[in-house]
């Protein structure tokens, strides 16, 4: 391994151990990974992959034996790990919610007065709980929690989940959520005042760059002049949208990205407006 790149650990195998590479390559790392492997160099980039269980990857990242780290925010609310958080990156997401048995006569929160629950998050457990002011018993299980309240073991479960079908299986359905969850990007004060830091610097842009793409399509449409003005305070694009005469007299080519989050209601003004042949296209990297 070479003490001059900076090291990333992920996880080696699990939730989000997939979509953690895909990212990665989006961002234009080129590197090799299989299941056996410990750890990968990257072919264009000062940057080491080291695979390891998602669990420990908090204490390489704060004892400095690696540089960042790629966990989901659930570690860091549940351990308060002395990281630093350098981007949420946009995968993994999940919530950690508070579930009881669908049969259950539980109503709210109250209920759960002096109950047993089960949960391998203890601490968030504790301070939800404690923010409401009721005072519960935690039953600490570190494999599956949701089998607890049919063994008698608790009253309610809490725990991470994304799409509900695990809480469906198991006859449960959520009574609160905790918090939400996704992947972030962490790192340690020993390397962002070290000469990694530069290299640091470089990696984020390309992991922005991928993250800024994704909130945005890049548009392509023909559009009289006369509406121009107009056009130009609906889809202002990064600074402003880009234009090129056509053939046809009195039109124009117009090129803009639109942000995701009003990409369908933006289109519809656009058509109002009397812009025609409107073409769509994702975006794979921003840089500003």
């Amino acid at each position: 391994m070479n003490n001059n790149y900076l090291k990333l650990a992920i996880q080696k195998e699990g939730r989000l151990t997939q979509e953690t590479l895909s990212f990665l390559k989006k961002s234009g790392l080129e590197f090799e990974s299989y299941n056996q492997r410990l750890y990968s160099s990257c072919r264009n980039f000062p940057l080491e992959i080291i695979y390891v269980r998602v669990s420990d990857i908090p204490d390489y990242v704060s004892s400095g034996s690696v540089d960042l780290g790629i966990i989901g925010q659930n570690i860091l609310c549940e351990e308060r790990p002395k990281v630093k958080k350098l981007l949420n990156l946009r995968f993994g997401f999940c919530s950690l919610i508070l579930a009881i048995p669908k049969e259950s006569t539980i109503k709210n929160l109250s209920d759960l007065r002096d109950q047993k629950i089960a949960t391998s998050y203890p601490n968030s457990t504790a301070n939800f709980f404690k923010k409401n002011s009721i005072s519960i018993k935690i039953v600490n299980i570190s494999g599956s929690v949701e089998i607890t309240p049919t063994l008698g073991v608790s009253q309610a479960v809490v725990d991470l989940t994304s799409s509900g079908s695990t809480l469906e299986l198991n006859d449960l359905k959520v009574l609160a959520k905790i918090y939400d969850s996704e992947a972030v990007l962490i790192t340690n004060d020993q390397t962002l005042k070290s000469a990694k830091k530069k290299i640091l610097g470089k990696l984020l842009t390309r992991f922005k760059g991928v993250l800024s793409a994704r909130d945005y399509k890049y548009v392509m449409m023909n559009a009289p002049k006369n509406i121009i003005p107009r056009l130009k305070k609906i889809t202002p694009g990064l600074k402003s949208p880009t234009l090129a005469p056509l053939a046809k007299d009195g039109w124009y080519s117009v090129q803009t990205v639109i942000k995701e989050d009003i990409f369908w209601e933006t289109i519809e003004k656009l058509k109002k407006l009397g812009a025609s042949g409107i073409l769509v296209l994702p975006i794979e990297k921003i840089i500003t």
